[in-house]
């Protein structure tokens, strides 16, 4: 365990990152799940602080796991077992994510047991890994052990946090602390102690697969939707219109998510990783928050939501805008500079957004208005096919 180059060509995913990629199907699935009931019932700041803790939790469990990889992966046994031990702890978070919505929806406290027992289990085998590297790696010794340590501390935190069971007010202040205390680890590690040698094309792979993973839950949405439709109304256009509005609204966010010149840029500028990497966890959360607002859809469809059509519409062009919005703003910051021929494709993306709203307004039907939402990304897409790859080449070069 001396560290991969970070130069090595052809460097891909291995078939053991998409096993252990897996068991975060099933933990989105179950923040989506409660994160749509609580949306369906009307309680938004329930449902908003649930889910973003619960978003918190599932992706800086995969970038933990995904950064040491892309430097230190040998794929020998020991390192095969230690991350059955992480996936094994994943799965204990997952299952731990109802109990904290129901905690959090109750307003007394915030059960975060069963989560905190999850990450034991996965920091006990990571703080192994790390330790394993500062023995065998000698010239990167201090950034591994200072990642050991980060985590370790972190850790004895949230255990703290959840054997002292405070109230909820004071329970989401001290989750923000060490909030930061997490993300502030690699920060120092990768800064101040020398770093680790992660390759900048094996990254930018790793993350476009966790955000299929996420798109993910716009498929099951859509599954769900349809399902209303159909029990509802039978085979009918109103069904072909949902079907091609959920799908074509996930693949068009499929689409954009990879206009990003993320593996070129951050192999030429290391130092912009941080900023990349950190905030694409409100990208990847969006989008399991828009597959979960094609939930809410379906509930409403159903006649089972207890919210108006606009709030409806809202749960999925919300999420959507923040998606849309984070992309543009990952490309500025990853170019260095704010690109002009955007402007026409926010300005149309925005008018779509809000002619949904208003569509809703006028009391037009449902799947009309996710038809017209699946407009949305759709504008990017064909910017980009119209002239925005060639332009985007000339960007990246200067």
């Amino acid at each position: 365990m001396g560290g991969r180059d970070p130069d090595e060509p052809n460097r891909q995913a291995t078939p053991l990152e998409l096993f252990f990629d897996l068991t975060f199907v099933t933990s989105f699935g179950l923040a989506a799940l409660q994160y749509a009931h609580a949306l369906a019932e009307g309680h938004y700041g329930p449902a908003l602080i649930g889910f973003g803790f619960a978003s918190f939790a599932i992706c800086w469990a995969w970038i933990n796991f995904s950064w040491f990889a892309s430097a230190y992966d040998t794929d020998d046994w020991i390192f095969r077992v230690a991350t059955m031990v992480q996936m094994t702890g994943v799965l204990v978070v997952g299952i731990g994510l109802p109990r904290m919505f129901a905690s959090v929806e109750h307003g007394q406290h915030l059960d975060a047991g069963v989560i905190v027992a999850g990450y034991v289990v996965m920091r006990l085998a990571l703080g192994f890994q790390w330790l394993r590297a500062a023995r065998q790696d000698p010239a990167r010794r201090r950034a591994c052990l200072t990642y050991a340590a980060a985590i370790s501390v972190a850790q004895i935190g949230w255990i703290a946090l959840s054997l002292a069971d405070p109230a909820l007010g004071t329970a989401l202040l001290l989750v923000l602390v060490l909030m930061v205390v997490e993300l502030a680890g690699p920060v120092l590690a990768e800064r101040r102690d020398g770093g680790t040698p992660w390759h900048a094309h094996h990254i930018a792979e790793r993350y476009g697969l966790f955000a299929i993973i996420a798109l993910g839950e716009g498929v099951v949405g859509t599954i769900a939707a349809l399902t209303a439709v159909t029990g509802e109304k039978g085979w009918t256009s109103d069904a072909v219109l949902t079907c091609v509005a959920g799908i074509g609204l996930t693949f068009a966010m499929w689409w954009i998510y990879f206009i990003l010149p993320s593996a070129r840029i951050l192999h030429a500028h290391r130092d912009r990783s941080f900023v990349w990497g950190y905030a694409q966890m409100a990208t990847v959360a969006s989008i399991v928050a828009t597959g979960a607002g094609l939930h809410v859809a379906a509930n409403f469809i159903e006649h089972q939501a207890h919210i108006g059509a606009v709030a409806t519409v809202l749960s999925v062009a919300l999420p959507l805008a923040i998606f849309i919005g984070s992309i543009y703003a990952l490309y500025t910051y990853l170019v260095g500079r704010f690109d002009r021929f955007h402007i026409g494709l926010l300005g149309g993306t925005t008018a779509v957004l809000v002619l949904a709203v208003v569509a809703a307004l006028a009391g037009v039907d449902m799947a009309v208005c996710l038809i017209i939402l699946m407009l949305a990304p759709g504008v990017t897409v064909v910017g980009y096919e119209a002239r925005g790859y060639r332009h985007q080449i000339a960007v990246a070069t200067r």
